[in-house]
């Protein structure tokens, strides 16, 4: 009989093993996956909707307009159905101003360039005033001695009158002393008109704007003739300074077929797009019917009011109307 030392390790494969520990072992290292997994899968779902919480409040505050702002409203497109007729035309301003002078003169100072802003009644240009200057004063000087003159004359009517009633003088001095005072008077009326004249030439060397809005274009240079009309052919002076227009009042300008014609009329709403943008849209209505059609096109021109332009809107530049259906229409 051997010792134990001489037998050896029992063999692993003969221990005995209970079948529930063997299922205990076997399902530890799942359910320790499963629950890391879980973890897992809850931070990243935190992490995901705080993420998104603050992108929504990032976007939230980026898209609220800063103080002075304009914001434009998108404008739906229309439905299938409710567009009559689509055409295009071109964005004008609703009223172009050329300011030109009163009279011939020589400018003096422009202060205004292509594209600037100007406020109603602000001073654009100035003429040179030196002749009317002088016009002036000359007015001035001719007033001053009419009211001498008719001061004296006043004095010289109560001399005679007073000599008259003593049976000193003659009616006769007394008529020519009755006539030179409303001589005198009348010099005082004439000296106020030319007064007045000359003021109003001064006046008018200083050119305002009628108008808040921008400058189109600049015609003249200081130094440069300008005239209210022209001498003839393309060499005479400028016949106007700048030109001007109210950029937030547009209108688009369409010739429309005499075809057509059914299928629009005043208010009628519509919708302007850009051709230049054509995901801009702008409210319109139609403003403007011209009574007479043109002959040779067979076409009436239709002005449509932009509603709420803005830069985009570029004056010149095309721009398609989608005119809208509505109750008249319908008829």
């Amino acid at each position: 009989m051997s010792s134990p030392s001489q037998q050896g390790p029992p063999a692993l494969s003969r221990l005995p093993i209970a079948p529930e520990k063997k299922s205990r072992r076997k399902a530890g290292p799942l359910v320790l996956l499963l629950l890391v997994m879980l973890i897992v899968a809850v931070i990243g779902g935190v992490f995901v909707f705080t993420t998104n919480d603050r992108g929504a409040l990032f976007l939230a505050k980026k898209s609220e307009p800063t103080p002075g702002q304009t914001v434009v409203q998108p404008v739906a497109p229309p439905k299938p159905g409710d567009v009559v007729l689509t055409v295009s035309g071109y964005v004008i301003p609703r009223e172009r101003i050329e300011l030109s002078p009163r009279f011939q003169a020589m400018v003096k100072w422009i202060g205004v360039h292509k594209g600037d802003h100007v406020k109603k009644d602000d001073v654009i240009v100035r003429l040179d005033d030196a002749e009317y200057r002088a016009k002036l004063l000359e007015a001035e000087g001719n007033l001053a001695r009419a009211q001498a003159d008719l001061a004296n004359g006043e004095a010289n009517l109560k001399r005679q009158q007073a000599l008259s009633s003593k049976n000193i003088e003659s009616e006769r001095a007394l008529d020519d002393a009755r006539r030179a005072h409303d001589m005198a008077l009348a010099q005082i009326t004439v000296a106020k008109g030319q007064l007045a004249y000359a003021q109003t030439y001064m006046e008018w060397c200083v050119i305002r704007a009628p108008i808040s809005g921008t400058i189109l274009e600049k015609l003249v240079e200081a130094d440069e003739l300008v005239t209210p009309m022209t001498f003839g052919g393309t060499r005479g002076p400028s016949t106007a300074l700048v030109s001007m227009a109210d950029l937030t009042d547009l209108q688009v300008e369409i010739d429309l077929n005499e075809a057509d014609l059914a299928k629009i009329h005043l208010k009628q709403r519509c919708r302007i797009s850009p051709e230049a943008y054509p995901d801009k849209r702008y409210n319109g209505y139609v403003a403007e019917i011209a009574p007479e059609a043109n002959r040779q096109k067979g076409t009436l021109q239709i002005k449509v009011q932009v509603e709420q332009p803005d830069s985009f809107m570029t004056p010149e530049l095309s721009a398609k109307v989608d005119f809208i259906r509505d109750a008249a229409t319908a008829r």
